[in-house]
C-alpha cells in the first residue's frame, strides 16, 4: 500500500503485538520536526550573567547611568553581578562599600532581589542581582 502511494512504511511501535506501522511520508515529517524543534529554540531565553563595575566615588550621573543599564539587563531576564572596586586608601573602609552596595539594591529593589549578598574579597565587593520573577 505504502509503495502504491510512493509513501514509506514507518513501524511506530516495534514492541506491541503485533508491531503497529503506519504509511506518511517520513523525509516530510523528520523536516517537521527540525522545524518544531527549531522554533521551540527561538522561544526559549537563555539567562546570562552580565556585569556592571562601580567605583566607590563615583559620580551621580554616572551612578544613575549604570543604574539604568542594570534595569535594563534585569528587565531583559539576565543576572547582573556588581563589583564595587577599592583604590588606594579607599580599602581601609569597607563600610562604604556596604553603603553603595545597600544604594544599588535599594534602587532596585522593585524589580530585582539580591542573590548572592555583597561580599569584600580583596580589592572588590561582590553581590549579585535577579529579576524578582524568578524566586517566586
Amino acid at each position: 500500500m505504502a509503495q502504491q502511494r510512493n509513501l514509506d512504511l514507518v513501524e511506530v511501535s516495534p514492541n506491541a503485538n503485533p508491531p503497529v506501522c503506519k504509511i506518511m511520508d517520513y523525509g516530510k515529517y523528520k523536516f517537521e520536526q527540525k522545524k518544531k524543534e527549531k522554533e521551540a529554540k527561538k522561544k526559549q531565553h537563555v539567562q546570562e550573567v552580565k556585569e556592571m563595575k562601580f567605583k566607590l566615588n563615583i559620580e551621580k550621573h554616572d551612578y544613575e547611568t549604570k543604574i539604568k543599564h542594570i534595569r535594563e539587563f534585569i528587565q531583559d531576564g539576565d543576572k547582573v553581578r556588581v563589583w564595587i572596586w577599592f583604590r588606594g586608601r579607599e580599602n581601609v573602609h569597607p563600610e562604604l562599600g556596604d553603603k553603595l552596595a545597600n544604594r544599588i539594591i535599594e534602587d532596585l529593589s522593585d524589580i530585582a532581589m539580591v542573590e548572592k549578598p555583597p561580599v569584600k574579597e580583596g580589592k572588590n565587593m561582590m553581590f549579585t542581582l535577579v529579576p524578582k520573577s524568578d524566586k517566586k
